[in-house]
């Protein structure tokens, strides 16, 4: 098994939440709801509970131990406030060597550079330490500043899929990215 990250940025420490996170990731789900929800599905009253928060870690930490998926939060530099999510999920193994990656940030740091900062360590110890050859991303086309942010970060377009997943409760076309790792 790959030793679980713990990253460092100028401005955070990525790593997996571990339950005593649990009201951390609570309170960072509360205070952007709104500002989370046109990109994510829809999201039940359970969801932002502490029992849930719970929940989703555990199931995020089994997910990590079977190299499935590493749903990484970036924490503030003294672990207080988690800032952003980043997943890397749906981990394919074999001759494929590929996951899909979900982030977001808070709404507090949007427009600060913050997601790229988080992206670009993340990103490099999938693909040094996973040994990821692709990673994949996709965004709502009127989701104009993930799309850039995608593009400053070297993911190309691949593709359109018309009504791709269910986001805020109506079935969204996506634009299709990727990355490929320095392995060519």
């Amino acid at each position: 098994m790959t030793a679980w990250p713990v990253l460092e940025t100028s401005r955070a420490r990525i790593r997996l939440p571990d339950v005593t996170d649990a009201s951390k990731l609570l309170r960072y789900r509360v205070d952007n709801r709104a500002h989370l929800a046109p990109w994510e599905p829809l999201r039940d009253t359970e969801y932002y509970t502490l029992e849930h928060c719970i929940r989703s870690i555990g199931d995020g930490r089994n997910h990590a131990r079977q190299d499935r998926g590493y749903p990484l939060m970036a924490f503030d530099r003294d672990e207080q406030t988690i800032l952003a999510t980043l997943n890397f999920a749906n981990i394919v193994r074999g001759a494929f060597q590929a996951c899909h990656l979900g982030y977001g940030v808070a709404a507090r740091l949007q427009g600060q550079g913050f997601m790229r900062e988080a992206l670009e360590t993340g990103i490099a110890w999938a693909f040094d330490e996973l040994r990821l050859h692709r990673i994949m991303a996709n965004h709502m086309p009127s989701n104009e500043r993930s799309g850039k942010l995608l593009a400053s970060l070297g993911f190309e377009r691949e593709g359109y899929a018309k009504r791709y997943l269910q986001i805020a409760g109506v079935w969204e076309d996506h634009v299709l990215t990727a990355l490929i790792g320095p392995d060519g």
